[in-house]
């Protein structure tokens, strides 16, 4: 039996592909999704309790993380997990570490978007132990072509290597378009010539998008800003610049469009001098404040707490249930930028009741597992919202190059 975990635009029609192939599969989404054939699980513990493989697709790599946390007490001895998100060859890494030492993996993140997804004709870059990547073969095949890149990472290493060209060239065409109608190019005319260089194949598929807008969401705008950031390297200096253009226009509420959203953004795009960010793999703030902000080689993120993409509190009563929620929204905003826990310099955290900051702290020392940074703990009569125990803060430092 086959798990698939994550039925976000990709994840649900590569699951209706392995139905289709006549596998047997269990699926388990955080926000409940049925795929027609197949059986929904409530937890990932519970979907992944009799399967011999299983798949996350999932949007970054706190996601992952989280997931096959919570996936972990059902995994059995021997099944293969195949990690195919993008999150890049250090946290593939991390993921082998965590994981039980009787349980395989491979990482098999794919190169395409919707469509080929639902026909099929994905190209999966797969990296693992030789026996590992021969047991999952036959399954990775139904989504499309396979190109075993190596040994563990190396397939999640290839796959940032490759978006580190495709997408600086899409916001390079998007600011060569805004340049032509300030300049008073037409704009039909600049497609024509650019379709007759080496960048024709690229311009011709965008060019709908140029014309008419964006369309349905193929390959979100934020995660494509993610997957830089994760791909960000002292020598990307292009990349980095393409990076920061899409974190800002993610800050400006286009982060769940496609990416080709940013060829509006770029054409009417003025900076504000400090980038205000808001990444689309945490719940939408209230709109009188920004997620974080990034000036001067710092990320200053805001005050998390445990409220869910409807605004309701999580684990209410539960200091232990809010310290993870709240740690895995911290990291999700740090790895929107390239960041991790290592890179915080000060943390500040509200409590509204310091008898029990043990329970906090115990949450604290699993992401804090270095040298612990500064630190700010206070205790506050109540917070913004009833029911809420704790609000965390976090400075860190951009690492070089991002």
């Amino acid at each position: 039996m086959i798990s698939f975990l994550g039925l976000g635009h990709m994840g649900a029609p590569m699951a209706r592909r392995l139905v289709a192939a006549g596998h047997k599969v269990t699926v388990w989404n955080r926000t409940p999704r049925e795929v027609e054939g197949a059986v929904g699980a409530a937890s990932p513990a519970e979907a992944v309790a009799e399967a011999e493989l299983v798949i996350t697709m999932l949007s970054d790599p706190a996601a992952v993380r989280r997931v096959l946390a919570d996936a972990a007490p059902g995994l059995r001895s021997g099944a293969l997990v195949v990690e195919m998100s993008t999150i890049g060859p250090e946290a593939v890494a991390e993921l082998r570490d965590r994981l039980p030492s009787q349980v395989g993996l491979v990482d098999a993140p794919v190169l395409g978007s919707v469509q080929p997804a639902r026909e099929g004709t994905l190209t999966v870059l797969a990296g693992g132990l030789p026996e590992d990547l021969a047991r999952c073969r036959e399954v990775l095949e139904v989504f499309g072509r396979v190109r075993e890149a190596g040994g563990p990472g190396a397939g999640a290493a290839l796959k940032l290597a490759v978006m580190s060209a495709l997408v600086p060239a899409q916001v390079l065409l998007a600011e060569t378009v805004a340049y032509g109608e300030a300049t008073g190019v037409n704009t039909a005319a600049l497609l024509d010539v650019l379709g007759e260089t080496p960048l024709g194949t690229l311009v011709e598929r965008l060019r709908p998008a140029v014309e008419n807008g964006p369309s349905e969401t193929r390959y979100a705008l934020g995660l494509a800003a993610k997957d830089l950031a994760l791909a960000s390297h002292g020598t990307q200096t292009l990349a980095a610049a393409a990076r920061d253009r899409l974190q800002e226009a993610a800050g400006a509420g286009l982060g769940g469009e496609d990416l080709t959203a940013v060829f509006g953004h770029v054409a009417t795009a003025r900076r504000t001098g400090v980038p205000k960010l808001n990444p689309a793999s945490v719940p939408a703030t209230n709109g009188y404040y920004s997620h974080a902000t990034r000036a001067g080689g710092l990320l200053f993120v805001s005050g998390q707490v445990a409220l869910d993409e409807a605004g309701q509190v999580v684990g209410e009563g539960d200091m232990r249930r809010q310290s993870e929620y709240v740690m895995e929204l911290l990291a999700r905003i740090l790895a929107d930028q390239g960041c991790t826990f290592d890179d915080v310099t000060h943390i500040r955290t509200h409590l509204t009741d310091m008898s029990r900051v043990s329970e906090y702290g115990s949450v604290r020392s699993r992401y804090f597992t270095g040298a612990p940074p500064a630190s700010t703990t206070v205790e506050v009569s109540r917070l913004f919202r009833p029911g809420l125990l704790l609000e965390v803060e976090v400075i860190a430092a951009m690492p070089a190059g991002r």
